[in-house]
């Protein structure tokens, strides 16, 4: 089998299983799936952070949130020993659902283990990809589920949540972030945050 064919039947596979998640967005007027809008809204940033991404780059970030809405927050305490409980089983979850569809399509192991690697998050700042796909993580939530999710939070710990996502980023990151069109009272939250 020809690598782009298996590589484009993955994504396919990938935007399949997730247009099963019983949640929706809107993009561009119309109701999706979520997890299919945030996989199409992650490649379209992978794009734009890192054209030349291998395909290993590309199914990690279409797999990011792959069937995330089957592990529920809620089943987890609500305290931050909880969040990082629920956010590192998701890293497994995500990895291993991918790592099965790669297996089918006849990727060797090898490129599968690269793709579970990146899924959950080792060598940010020592591996390119792995420090791209941060990029494109955060560039997406600041982009699309910031404003909402400001609006849930208070002023301190929203604060901290946006420096430590800021912290996350490489200089490139940065550099689009702050090229986003907020509104303005999500900007000066922003402002605010990366003063401090």
């Amino acid at each position: 089998m020809m690598s782009d064919n298996r590589l484009e039947t993955v994504l396919g596979w990938i935007d399949a299983a997730n247009a099963a998640d019983p949640s929706f967005d809107i993009l561009e007027g119309v109701s999706q799936p979520r997890a299919l809008v945030y996989g199409q809204r992650m490649s379209a940033w992978l794009d734009k952070v890192c054209p030349e991404s291998s395909e290993h780059l590309k199914i990690a970030a279409r797999g990011q949130h792959i069937r995330r809405w089957e592990v529920s927050r809620e089943d987890y305490p609500a305290t931050r020993e909880g969040y990082l409980r629920w956010r590192t089983y998701l890293y497994g979850f995500h990895g291993n659902c991918v790592a099965a569809l790669m297996d089918e399509a006849g990727y060797e192991s090898s490129a599968t283990d690269r793709v579970k690697s990146l899924l959950q998050k080792r060598g940010i700042r020592t591996d390119r990809e792995a420090q791209a796909l941060e990029d494109v993580v955060c560039l997406v939530f600041l982009e699309n589920y910031f404003a909402d999710f400001a609006a849930t939070q208070d002023g301190e710990k929203l604060l901290n949540i946006v420096r430590k996502t800021w912290g996350k980023m490489s200089e490139k990151g940065h550099e689009l972030a702050l090229k986003l069109p907020f509104p303005q009272p999500v900007q000066e939250l922003l402002d605010q945050a990366l003063a401090g």
